[in-house]
């Protein structure tokens, strides 16, 4: 089992930078494919990119490739999201979540068996 802590959320500008982090409990981390989904209230978990248990292969949704960047650090047991050129639609819930689904890339929520509590990003236009 694996707990989840995000941070890094906040109010940012359009077209600024933030940086997520998602620190995991316990000393499998390396054995988890971690993910980042997003959430607007009245609105259904939106995939936004995964990252392999080696950190070697990354998958991101449309919506946020070429701006957003997931990396992870197995022996902080952390994985950050790194989200540039941020735009008003970007506003919502971020969460992240382990999966030890062995398939790729993995951006099915479902596929996901443990997630954090969400940290708010809002970006003002």
């Amino acid at each position: 089992q694996v707990q989840l802590v995000e941070s890094g959320g906040g109010l940012v500008q359009a077209g600024g930078s933030l940086r997520l982090s998602c620190a995991a409990s316990g000393r499998t981390f390396s054995s988890y494919a971690m993910g980042w989904f997003r959430q607007v209230p009245g609105k259904e978990r939106e995939f936004v990119a995964s990252i392999r248990r080696s950190g070697i292969n990354t998958y991101y949704s449309d919506s946020v490739k070429g701006r957003f960047t997931v990396s992870r650090d197995n022996a902080k047991n952390t994985v950050y999201l790194q989200m540039n050129s941020l735009k008003s639609e970007d506003t919502a819930v971020y969460y992240c979540a382990a999966s030890q689904s062995t398939a790729w890339p993995t951006y099915r929520s479902s596929l996901y068996a443990y997630w954090g509590q969400g940290t708010q990003v809002t970006v003002s236009s």
